[in-house]
């Protein structure tokens, strides 16, 4: 097996880093570009997710009285969280992403307290991304069938293209929802076993 030796700053003994965690390295940080992709794509189709419409809503003789409506995502709380919630996400995956590729420009040690910080981080973008798709898919299920018992009535009919366009932003972050879930137990599995990627030789 081909290894690469490095030498642990402040330390006598040489480290050697072994060459199967570099795939490894290199699946977390592909599986991070397409979490930033989908979450991102997320973010930017529910934002500039508008329609407006004219409707008649009643007739007056024969002169149709019409109303112009626009529907968009702020009109919405829950859509207003999850734009938000994927917008966040996106950052924090770009972040990771950046700081993974100039980690070793720069001797940027990952060990430790930062396996922690990473995992944990993880872990909460996980949290708040879950919580604000499924609060996104209540609201879609809401608009596409309304709620008979509470006299709520469905608006889909109305508004198709802003549904559509809707669905497609909550896929989109259900992927990343997913793939975030793997990298949140990727970042746990390297924090709990450090030494399957660094080892102390002896000096």
């Amino acid at each position: 097996m081909a290894s690469e030796n490095a030498y642990k700053p402040g330390s006598k003994a040489p480290v050697v880093l072994s060459a199967s965690a570099k795939p490894k390295n290199w699946v977390l940080l592909l599986l991070r570009v397409v979490a930033f992709c989908a979450t991102a794509a997320g973010t930017i189709v529910m934002a500039l997710n508008k329609e407006t419409n004219t409707f008649v809503v009643a007739t007056i003789g024969t002169t149709p009285i019409q109303v112009t409506l626009t529907a968009k995502f702020q009109h919405t709380p829950a859509f207003v969280f999850f734009v938000i919630a994927n917008g966040l996400v996106s950052f924090h995956n770009l972040l990771m992403i950046s700081v993974s590729i100039f980690a070793g420009k720069f001797n940027i040690d990952y060990k430790g307290l930062r396996h922690g910080m990473v995992a944990i981080l993880d872990m909460l973008n996980v949290a708040l991304l879950s919580a604000a798709v499924n609060a996104a898919v209540f609201m879609a299920e809401l608009g596409k069938h309304g709620n008979s018992h509470a006299r709520w009535n469905k608006i889909c009919d109305k508004f198709e293209t802003f549904c559509s366009h809707g669905g497609g932003a909550i896929v989109a972050s259900y992927i990343g929802l997913g793939l975030m879930l793997i990298i949140s137990v990727m970042s746990i599995l390297k924090l709990l076993s450090p030494k399957s990627t660094y080892q102390v030789a002896d000096p």
